[in-house]
């Protein structure tokens, strides 16, 4: 059995040459559904002459098609190949792309917020990733890359991270007095003596943690691989079994919602003699596309969350929070400490029974694009869920974070020392105005709110980013106001509802005190250094 030991390149490189085959079938997709949006309506009329010779060779017109759609799709995904590379520096990670212009954009480290390797089923056959890098900023400021051999890959994230967190590469051929970061093939500066160098950081961690896990070997067919910088020790914590993913499946409200239109649909048809079927085809017409966009649509829902749910598992480590999960596209995330800007908890009515929990969490560079990647824990235990809050965020800066949290879960009125609605909101708000609340530890911003579905809300002090008081008419004349605590975009979005006003303006002040207070303290983003694992 041979070894191969993976790096990080520091010259500009391409991505590996198989991605326009891999990344072409996008584009090819698209161009599909284009034609079956645009024309197959009138193909099934028989009212369009444009497919009048698939009319006559049914066969050998999908092939020809096929064919054409495949060539354009590769012909565009090689020239974009062509024009693609990248690399890695001591402060960022470069690329370049463009067909018809050429951009350079980086990925700053000292702002990483994730880096997460993904493989598509098709990639993941013949053993490739793409990798996401996540920087704070605006939309779509990080670096995808795809795709790339998974030692390439993991090779990449794992010197990512290194550097990330202070780590430096001491190159022998370093000339005194160049800067960090120079262009590649340039020698870099010597780090100081205390450092060490990459391809010995594992041993340096080793030494640190006690013992070092050997999840940077890959083994691909024959060949054992290794990459150079080692992956860091990781310690499991939770895991979601497949039954109770499917059982939180089937109680959801998509579920309940369904079941209801067929029960509905069912007593129509039964005791009314109502044609709901004639119903249904009239009004999704004879289009073909509308009827499949339909079931899609309906079918979508549960087979994302069965798979961005399915194997899902946590662990933590050096580099920060990891989470793995996908049944045909795997996704491993790796979050470094400190990134999450707000948790939220959500129990649906009808997983009260079970007390289960679904945490989502919200990471600067993710945004509201893709839900999946901010799920912290699909369906959680009462512990599980208290574990993942504790995994992002160690000290909640209360004596009994437990038991305060579990009261936040599912506490009414002023326990546990929450700041609560006055009686004016229950004109407003009759049915939940006694299950909210608000209360603020040292560390974070708590907020409760539901009485049928729960949800609470946790927001680092130094992660608000900005705070609003809001009022409505009705609000204004109840004497009421909202507090909205800003984050970074994502699925978690905090508000303090139906407050008295001069609550309101108490908690919104006291609240950005808090906050600055947190940012003063907050440890640095090289967080390796400040913790003691480097040097």
């Amino acid at each position: 059995m041979t070894e191969h030991v993976y790096s990080a390149p520091r010259d500009w490189t391409r991505v590996h040459p198989v991605s326009p085959l891999l990344g072409g079938w996008a584009f090819f997709g698209l161009l599909a559904a284009y034609l079956i949006h645009q024309r197959l309506p009138d193909w099934v009329d028989g009212g369009d002459e444009t497919f009048a010779f698939f009319d006559r060779f049914p066969l050998l017109g999908l092939i020809v098609a096929a064919f054409l759609g495949f060539l354009v799709a590769i012909s565009v995904s090689v020239w974009q190949w062509r024009r693609t590379t990248y690399r890695i520096g001591d402060d960022a990670v470069y690329l370049r792309q463009g067909i018809v212009t050429q951009q350079q954009r980086q990925a700053r480290l000292d702002r990483l917020q994730a880096v997460d390797v993904v493989q598509p089923l098709l990639a993941r056959i013949f053993g490739f990733a793409a990798l996401n890098i996540q920087v704070a900023g605006g939309d779509k400021s990080g670096v995808e890359l795809k795709f790339l051999r998974l030692g390439d890959a993991e090779a990449l994230r794992n010197e990512i991270l290194a550097l990330a967190a202070g780590a430096r590469d001491t190159r022998d051929d370093a000339a005194p007095g160049q800067a960090p970061g120079d262009a590649p093939g340039v020698a870099t500066g010597a780090a100081p003596a205390s450092a060490p160098r990459l391809r010995d950081l594992g041993a340096h961690l080793s030494e640190r943690a006690d013992a070092l896990s050997r999840p940077d070997d890959i083994l691909h067919g024959t060949e054992r691989v290794r990459t150079a910088v080692a992956a860091t020790e990781e310690r499991p914590v939770y895991s979601v079994p497949p039954g109770r993913l499917f059982g939180s499946i089937l109680l959801s409200g998509a579920t309940f919602t369904l079941l209801t239109m067929l029960l509905i649909g069912g007593i129509a048809t039964l005791f009314f003699n109502v044609d709901v079927l004639g119903g249904l085809v009239a009004a999704v017409g004879t289009s073909l596309v509308a009827g499949v966009t339909a079931i899609a649509g309906l079918l979508g829902i549960f087979w994302t969350r069965f798979n961005g749910g399915f194997n899902f598992a946590a662990g933590i480590s050096a580099d920060g929070l990891r989470l793995r999960h996908g049944l045909t596209e795997t996704r491993r995330q790796t979050v470094p400490p400190g990134r999450v800007a707000a948790i939220r908890l959500h129990q649906p009515l009808l997983w009260r029974a079970k007390d289960w929990w679904r945490v989502t969490i919200n990471v600067a560079g993710y945004g509201n694009s893709n839900e999946s990647v901010s799920v912290l824990h699909p369906v959680a235990t009462r512990d599980e869920a208290l574990r993942a809050v504790w995994l992002v965020l160690p000290d909640l800066g209360d004596p009994d974070p437990a038991g305060t949290l579990g009261r936040a879960m599912s506490g009414v009125g002023e326990e546990g020392g929450f700041l609560t609605s006055p009686d004016a909101a229950r004109r407003l708000d009759p049915f939940q105005w006694r299950f909210r609340g608000v209360r603020a530890t040292d560390r974070a911003l708590l907020i409760r709110r539901g009485r049928w579905e729960r949800e609470l809300f946790v927001v680092p002090h130094e992660r608000t980013q900005s705070l609003g008081l809001t009022q409505g008419p009705l609000r204004r004349s109840l004497g009421l106001a909202n507090v909205e605590v800003h984050s970074t975009q994502g699925p978690v979005k905090p508000v303090a509802a139906h407050l008295a006003l001069e609550d309101a303006r108490v908690l919104l002040d006291a609240q950005a005190e808090r906050a600055r207070e947190g940012r003063r303290h907050q440890t640095p983003e090289q967080w390796m250094r400040a913790v003691g694992l480097h040097g």
